[in-house]
């Protein structure tokens, strides 16, 4: 064997060591959602229960609630989906196609909203729900989180509309296509990878926002999404873990199946857009 071939190994051992201690976390929480609470105290870090149990997840799902924060969860989160993608296609189309004054000046502030830190933001925008209207309610919920400024959206969106020859477009409005006709059935359909980057990154965002949520379904605990329902495991006196645990494998397990799907188009999307 050269050394070539033990350098691969190593590095191979290396690597595989590296991902069991980041994956590892991940397995045994889904251990522990069968196990028993006294189990799951006495059993260390062992992975595999000595019994499978169920009773977390009826409880996680039945008497935590679960079965409403998931839907709406999902609710909230394919609402923000649209409404973001939507936003930022346009948005990376008119600064791509569209030369207008001001234009890198508001591109400058685009790029300005780096620096302000998210929770600074959650102020003013519960001031102005609340004077809308809006305050405990999901419409509400849905526009706020969907009111990001999901600025690596609309670069990556911005980039790849660069790219697109103008012809196109051209050819379209000769032809009598107007604006949204030629965004929505010309150059949309062609932004599989940046929407498919998108989605990630804004189903990840709204999946597991917990303050924002939190501050909008205080007075509607109907409307409560999964990492606020996760607070209802939690009591003055005891905390429901085998129960938090189950939750908390119902609440990853979407996470896991969207990134499956669409970790191709993530991963093009974003070596596109490095290589530019």
């Amino acid at each position: 064997m050269n050394r070539k071939s033990i350098a691969k190994i190593c590095i191979g051992v290396c690597f595989g060591a590296f991902c069991l201690i980041w994956i590892y976390p991940f397995l045994w929480m889904f251990s522990a959602s069968f196990k028993s609470t006294m189990e799951l105290f006495t059993s260390g870090l062992r992975l595999i229960p000595k019994s499978f149990s169920f009773d977390s997840y009826e409880r996680a799902w039945i008497k935590g609630g679960f079965s409403v924060y998931f839907m709406n969860s999902v609710v909230v989160t394919i609402s923000t989906i649209l409404i973001v993608v939507i936003r930022c296609a346009l948005a990376g189309y008119v600064l791509a196609m569209y030369d207008f004054k001001g234009k890198k000046i508001l591109m400058a502030l685009f790029l300005a909203t780096f620096m302000i830190p998210s929770g600074t933001t959650i102020i003013p925008t519960v001031e102005l729900s609340d004077k809308l209207g809006l305050l405990n309610s999901r419409i509400g919920l849905i526009l706020a989180m969907a009111g990001g400024g999901n600025i690596v959206s609309i670069f990556l969106y911005k980039a790849f509309f660069e790219k697109t020859p103008k012809s196109l477009s051209e050819a379209a409005t000769i032809d009598g296509a107007g604006f949204f006709t030629v965004f929505s059935k010309i150059m949309l359909p062609m932004t599989g990878p940046v929407t498919a980057t998108t989605i990630i990154m804004t189903f990840m965002g709204s999946w597991n926002n917990f303050m924002l949520p939190l501050v909008f379904t205080f007075g509607t605990p109907q409307y409560r999404t999964l990492p606020v329902g996760m607070m209802a495991f939690q009591s003055v006196n005891e905390t429901d873990w085998s129960g938090m645990t189950a939750a908390g494998t119902l609440t990853l397990i979407p996470v896991l199946v969207v990134f499956i799907i669409l970790q191709k188009y993530f991963v093009n999307s974003i070596a596109g857009a490095i290589k530019e």
